[in-house]
């Protein structure tokens, strides 16, 4: 049965994982408090937190969302928010293959994610340590960091080539099998391995590889197991703009999210203090001044600020959301649930009035989850070729079984109360709203 997602939070110390984090876990629910501080090590131990992912709610396509109540998350004006976890792992650092901080560690917890956020200082006001400097270039950051990564993976399987060669050679495995065996450590598939292989088109048999070949293939695994999102951090600091140009000049463009997690922490408090109103994600921010303006007379009900906190909002609005259309957060974990193919499906009870049992028949999608692409099985045990492993998109067969286990299905119905096959493929608007029978 397919496990839930878990998305990992990388970087250097003070690079600003733990305040993302908190910015994440702190909506709805929590169950994490990362500690904040501009000193290396703040985070040791991994935290793990739930996060939000902002979605389009199935709701608004039935003009339903004054009876959407979600079990989890929330629902706003058809803006839902759904669980998700999140994987905050200890401060990396440059030697952390050998050991160096607590590198060993890091990498030890970073096997179990699906995909990473990389958190990247771009002020250039901490060094490769997190330690305070002036005028470091953060492009270093995902240079070395990703080369921590394969450095690691290298270091383990270079210390037993020879033996693995000649397990290869005596049982007569295919290269998928060979290395899915290696890397099924950190958390791999005979899929992942295949796809890696794929990608680069390696002529040699396996026992052949020369050192330069098996870097190659580890660099490669990493692409495919660990696909990475860089949140561009702390874009309001005066120096960030060109390092942002730098490094957009030598990363993949759809890889980076520029972001402020500072700013959405601070804005967030602002709306629990009751002194704004402002909306995840979004450029806009409303003072009780702002609302009188828009004929309000009573301002919202909000609280009047004194003139330092009107002219640090006023400061926030110039230097991020009007200049970035938003703090960026939110957009970051989109980022990393499109990598991963994330869609959002809502299992319910009556498929006609898309209640689920719970809450009565006034209460609407209770339930939403999250289900990615998949790995199809190899159709034969002799996978000569490793183009014949490949990636599909979840099935309703898929959904059924996250959702319902081993539990007998007897039909599955979608909206409008049809039946569905399990062949099916779901997507966002078709076959995201299922409703399962169970029976024989």
């Amino acid at each position: 049965m397919p496990r839930d997602p878990l998305i990992g939070l990388v970087g250097k110390p003070s690079s600003g994982k733990s305040t993302t984090l908190n910015r994440y876990s702190s909506t709805v629910l929590t169950d994490a408090s990362s500690k904040v501080g501009n000193f290396p090590f703040t985070t040791i131990d991994p935290q793990r937190a739930i996060g939000y992912l902002q979605i389009d709610c199935a709701c608004t396509r039935y003009k339903l969302e004054d009876k959407c109540r979600p079990n989890y998350g929330s629902c706003h004006e058809g803006r839902r928010s759904v669980p998700i976890e999140l994987l905050d792992v200890a401060g990396l650092v440059p030697g952390a293959h050998e050991g160096k901080g607590l590198g060993n560690k890091f990498l030890d917890d970073l096997r179990h994610a699906d995909a990473l956020i990389h958190v990247v200082d771009v002020s250039g006001t901490t060094d490769a340590e997190g330690k305070e400097t002036r005028g470091y270039d953060p492009s270093q950051d995902i240079v070395w960091l990703k080369s921590e990564i394969v450095r690691w993976i290298l270091g383990n399987l270079m210390g037993k080539w020879g033996s693995i060669k000649r397990r290869h050679i005596a049982i007569k495995a295919t290269p998928v099998e060979t290395l899915q065996n290696q890397f099924s450590g950190y958390g791999s598939t005979s899929n992942i391995v295949a796809r890696c292989l794929d990608r680069l088109d390696i002529k040699e048999p396996l026992p052949e590889w020369s050192d330069e070949t098996i870097e190659r293939v580890v660099v490669s695994f990493i692409d495919e197991k660990f696909p990475t999102v860089l949140a561009l951090n702390k874009i309001d600091h005066p120096d960030s703009d060109k390092n942002i140009s730098k490094i957009a000049k030598s990363q993949d463009p759809q890889s980076i999210v520029l972001c402020s997690a500072i700013s959405e922490v601070f804005l967030r408090r602002l709306v629990k203090q009751g002194y704004i109103q402002y909306t995840e994600g979004s450029e806009f921010v409303d003072t009780r001044e702002d609302l009188i303006e828009m004929g309000d007379p009573d301002g919202g009900g909000l609280k009047e600020m004194d003139e330092k906190l009107k002219t640090r909002v006023e400061n926030l609005k110039d230097l991020v959301l009007y200049r970035f259309g938003s703090t960026g957060v939110v957009q970051v974990l989109s980022r990393a649930a499109d990598l991963l193919g994330l869609v959002p499906i809502f299992p319910v009870r009556n498929i006609h009035t898309f209640a689920s049992g719970t809450g009565g028949a006034n209460v609407a999608f209770r339930d939403c989850v999250l289900v990615n692409k998949l790995d199809l099985p190899p159709s034969s045990s002799d996978i000569k070729r490793a183009a014949n492993y490949i990636y599909r998109n979840s099935t309703v067969g898929d959904v059924a079984r996250k959702v319902m286990g081993d539990v007998p299905i007897a039909y599955i119905e979608g909206a409008g109360g049809t039946r569905v096959s399990e062949d099916e493929i779901v997507s966002l608007g078709k076959h995201d709203i299922l409703s399962f029978k169970v029976g024989r």
